[in-house]
């Protein structure tokens, strides 16, 4: 018995991956996060197949079901939205299936990061202008360690990606504009991949106000940074002429 820890994707269900789409398909038991996972995903998943919303479980709850699938020796797809490894909750359900002596793999998934960075149309790394992307989320119920407080983060100048944080909108602007400046771009991608996915651009001067006009307050991905708008940088090295490549090579001489 294993439980496989799937990564759905962003949203659209043809943004799973192949392996994590035939083990919905063949594991006897699954488990999906209802509110942010599509029905269009769980909908394979075999028709004698126990397939329950875990929006409404507590982390007993999701154990009491593994534990039963691990009594008959029945492998579970644990299907997660985006990608596993990225403010998953995953950890601590790992941390259970150590003490319970639980076999599982993670399957990772298109996280709404890049999703959302696709459906924009941006890199997030240009040569010479961002070389680092920081993910990273406001500070909420959660907290945040010392050190990781958005003005130390900001100091890099690098593109910043936020989780969770949408709500925190007006903060994220009072710490971040003494940085990045009121003129840095900013986009707010809303449910990325979904049918009612909505994309705002703007600036930290004014996010704030289109944020609140828009009504978005969850599922969203900020992303800031001067790659968001930025048409002169220069070319990567990697389609340069004289950029030599070493299977290149290798391949020559054979």
């Amino acid at each position: 018995m294993k439980v496989y820890i799937i990564g759905a994707g962003p949203g659209d269900p043809e943004l799973i991956t192949i392996k994590g789409a035939r083990l919905v398909e063949t594991c006897p038991v699954v488990l999906y996060t209802g509110s942010l996972v599509p029905t269009a995903v769980i909908e394979s998943a075999k028709k004698d197949a126990i397939v329950l919303d875990s929006s409404n479980m507590t982390l007993d709850d999701i154990l009491e079901v593994i534990l039963q699938a691990k009594e008959k020796n029945q492998d579970v797809a644990r299907v997660h939205t985006g990608d596993p490894s990225i403010f998953g909750s995953t950890a601590e359900q790992m941390r259970r299936f150590d003490s319970l002596n639980i076999e599982y793999e993670i399957v990772p998934g298109v996280s709404s990061f890049t999703a959302a960075a696709a459906v924009l149309g941006k890199e997030l790394t240009l040569p010479e202008v961002s070389q680092t992307v920081i993910i990273t989320r406001a500070e909420g119920r959660t907290p945040m360690p010392e050190k990781e407080r958005l003005e130390i983060l900001a100091q890099s100048g690098a593109t910043l990606t936020l989780f969770l944080s949408v709500l925190h909108i007006r903060k994220i602007v009072e710490q971040l504009t003494p940085f990045y400046g009121a003129e840095c771009p900013v986009a707010v991608v809303q449910r990325a991949t979904w049918p009612e996915q909505k994309i705002l651009t703007g600036t930290l001067g004014d996010i704030s106000e289109r944020v609140k006009a828009e009504k978005i307050s969850s599922t969203a991905i900020i992303f800031v940074g001067p790659v968001l708008d930025c048409r002169d940088f220069a070319d990567s090295r990697l389609y340069s002429a004289d950029f030599s490549h070493g299977f290149r090579k290798a391949k020559r001489n054979r």
